[in-house]
């Protein structure tokens, strides 16, 4: 959250929308965004793992890269941003990628996909202007960097999600997890891939902003489909154990340290045939190879109070171990999850550490991530 008056805030194209549907508005990342609907977090969160829920993140960075020249140098281009494959995504499909720093950190995390004739990039709201101009700076000799500006975003998560969405594209039946298609339909160019941010199967949606009022009216007129706001967002992300950038990483953070290495193929470790030339490469695979010295776990406390970021971890013994990054209440689990970091000897599932909340210290205990199955269509 910020402290940005609300005349200084930006509005989504769904604001009237969300306000209407009794959406309490909140500051984030320089928007006014509804934190949660009168239902409630609780009942937000529960619903999404039963039904579906919608979500609207317009707020995120959509942009086009389109090559200058041949497709070949812009994806070249980009890998060089990143320790992850680009060149081996292969049309129709998206990945996961982070943008790194020299010395290893996370500059960014994001979703690209591989759209034939150009990418398809989607970034954090509150990056999405550092990262335009990261990317123009160093791929202005390859490609074109469209911010994309006039298209809406909504995320419809759930197991009825892939039923739901295909009254209106019946194609989204034949998608897989990480699938990245384009449909002509009745609200527009839909640009829809299979993902999302909750650990559920779903789908997220990008449509024409003037028609997103209609699409979102219509998704949320069947019998089963929520509005779902920031708050269960992010204990939906935080129980599927998936970082929120900012918080569990950050310029300071290594991929490895965040737990991050199934982000990073083969193909770019030591010995892959595109072994390094990513910003701090010697670092990170250095870290690969031998081990961080502070890893990113789950935590679940051992009595009802949460452990929420900040909160100091220690040894039994009081010896300082690290922090709590994102915590709270697990309504699926009906317990107090978190995640943060602790020094590796300590990051083994089981082992005993402890919380210093309101000045006691609780017991708390590394858990491996994440805290609820996912179920994504593989």
């Amino acid at each position: 959250m910020t402290d940005l008056n609300t005349s200084d805030l930006k509005r989504l194209a769904l604001h009237d929308l969300h306000v209407a549907l009794g959406g309490k508005m909140v500051p984030f990342a320089g928007y006014e965004m509804p934190v949660q609907y009168p239902a409630g977090v609780m009942t937000e969160h529960l619903h999404t793992r039963s039904a579906a829920g919608l979500f609207d993140v317009s707020h995120m960075g959509q942009v086009i890269l389109r090559p200058t020249g041949d497709m070949a140098a812009l994806v070249a281009g980009f890998e060089a941003l990143m320790p992850v494959d680009v060149a081996g995504l292969v049309e129709g499909r998206q990945r996961y990628g982070l943008f790194t720093n020299e010395t290893g950190g996370i500059l960014d995390d994001l979703m690209f996909a591989n759209r034939g004739d150009h990418l398809f990039v989607v970034v954090n709201a509150a990056c999405k202007e550092a990262d335009v101009a990261h990317m123009t700076a160093h791929l202005s000799a390859v490609a074109t960097v469209e911010h994309i500006t006039d298209r809406a975003l909504l995320a419809l998560q759930g197991p009825r999600a892939e039923a739901v969405l295909a009254a209106w594209v019946p194609g989204v039946t034949e998608m897989r997890f990480m699938d990245a298609r384009v449909f002509d339909t009745l609200y527009g160019p839909m640009w829809v891939s299979r993902s999302g941010y909750t650990g559920e199967d779903g789908f997220e949606i990008s449509v024409p902003e003037a028609a997103a009022e209609d699409l979102a009216r219509s998704l949320l007129s069947v019998n089963g489909v929520m509005p779902i706001g920031l708050g269960a967002r992010d204990s939906l992300r935080l129980e599927a154990g998936l970082c929120l950038y900012g918080h569990d990483i950050d310029t300071g953070t290594t991929p490895v340290e965040a737990g991050l290495n199934w982000a990073i193929q083969k193909v770019r470790r030591t010995g892959g045939a595109r072994a390094g030339g990513f910003p701090g490469a010697d670092r990170i695979l250095h870290e690969l190879d031998h081990g961080p010295e502070r890893l990113r776990v789950g935590l679940l406390p051992q009595t009802r109070a949460p452990m929420r970021e900040g909160t100091q971890l220690f040894d039994p013994d009081g010896t300082p171990l690290g922090e709590v990054t994102s915590g709270g209440f697990g309504p699926s689990v009906q317990a107090p999850v978190a995640m943060g970091y602790v020094a590796a000897s300590h990051a083994a599932p089981g082992t005993l550490l402890e919380g210093e909340v309101r000045g006691k210290r609780l017991p708390v205990t590394v858990a491996p991530l994440p805290f609820h199955p996912t179920t994504y269509k593989r």
